[in-house]
C-alpha cells in the first residue's frame, strides 16, 4: 500500500482517504496548507495510484480494505488519529470507524451506502456495466465520460491548470484498478452502513458543498441519526470541496483537530 507521510512525530495525526479515480496527489494542496504541527498520512487505496491492482474483484470488497487499513495503522503504530474520507474514501472511512474506531471522523461528500435492496441491485448492475466499459474502451475514454457527469459540473469553473491536474491524476489510473474498484467497492456491493450511525459516538463532521444537492440531502439524513455530529455546508463549491477550495478545506480540518476537544 503506497502512503505518503508528512510532519512526522506529532501527537496530532490525520489520515486522508481519496475518492474514486483519485490518489495521494489529490491532497497535495490541502497538505501544504495544514498546520505543520499536525502529522498527515495520505494513502493510495487499492486499485488506485501506486498501490496494487489485484485482478480479483473480491480483493476490493470493503471488508478487505478495512483490514488493509487496520494492518497499516498497526504497523506504523497509529492508535489515535482523525480519519478524513472523500466520497468513496468516505464510505471506507465510515466502515473503518464503525469497526475499529478513531478519535474523530470527517466525511466529505460521502454516504453510508444504499439502504434499499432494489436500489443496491440496480447500482451494482450499473457499476458492473461501467466496469466492463472501462476494460473494453480503456481509461482515456472512460475519463472523457467521467468528467462530464453532473456530479462534477462545478469543476468546469476551475482554472485550466487545475482541470489539467485533475485530468492527469485520473488518466494515471489503470483499467483493471478502476474496473475492479467499481465491481468490488460499488455502493451496490457494500453493505449499507445507515444502521450503524446511531451507535457511532465519536465526533463526526459532515462536509458538503452547497452546489452538491444530492449529498447535502444525504448529509441532512445522516445528521439526524449520528449522536455526536455537526454538518458544515461550504459555499460556492460542489462535490470535491478539497479540490475546489483546498485552502478552506485545510483550515476546516485543521480547526477540528486543533481546536475541538474529543468528546
Amino acid at each position: 500500500m503506497n502512503v505518503k507521510r508528512y510532519n512526522s512525530e506529532s501527537d496530532k495525526k490525520v489520515v486522508l482517504l481519496h475518492g474514486f479515480t483519485g490518489s495521494t496527489n489529490t491532497w497535495e494542496e490541502v497538505v501544504s496548507s495544514i498546520d505543520p504541527s499536525i502529522e498527515i498520512l495520505t494513502i493510495d487505496l487499492i486499485g488506485h495510484g501506486e498501490t496494487d491492482k489485484p485482478k480479483e474483484a473480491r480483493r476490493y470488497l470493503v471488508e478487505e480494505q478495512v483490514a488493509d487499513l487496520h494492518e497499516l495503522f498497526q504497523q506504523i503504530g497509529w492508535e489515535h488519529f482523525t480519519l478524513v474520507g472523500y466520497s468513496m474514501g468516505g464510505r471506507l472511512a465510515l466502515a473503518y470507524s464503525s469497526k475499529h474506531g478513531v478519535d474523530r471522523l470527517i466525511l466529505e461528500s460521502s454516504s453510508p451506502g444504499l439502504i434499499d435492496q432494489d436500489a443496491r441491485i440496480e447500482r451494482k448492475f450499473a457499476d458492473e456495466q461501467l466496469a466492463q466499459r472501462i476494460i473494453e474502451e480503456g481509461v482515456p475514454a472512460f475519463i472523457d465520460y467521467w468528467e462530464q457527469i453532473p456530479l462534477f459540473d462545478s469543476q468546469k469553473r476551475l482554472s485550466h491548470k487545475k482541470k489539467k491536474m485533475i485530468r492527469e491524476e485520473r488518466l494515471s489510473q489503470t483499467a483493471v484498478g478502476l474496473s475492479n474498484s467499481l465491481k468490488g467497492f460499488s455502493t451496490g456491493e457494500q453493505p449499507s452502513l445507515w444502521g450503524n450511525l446511531n451507535s457511532l459516538h465519536i465526533p463526526v463532521t459532515l462536509l458538503t458543498g452547497e452546489l452538491d444537492v444530492k449529498f447535502c440531502e444525504i448529509a441532512k439524513k445522516m445528521l439526524a441519526l449520528l449522536p455526536n455530529a455537526d454538518w458544515k455546508i461550504i459555499n460556492n463549491v460542489g462535490h470535491a470541496i478539497h479540490v475546489e477550495n483546498p485552502k478552506l478545506f485545510a483550515t476546516i480540518v485543521e480547526d477540528i483537530i486543533l481546536k475541538e476537544d474529543i468528546k
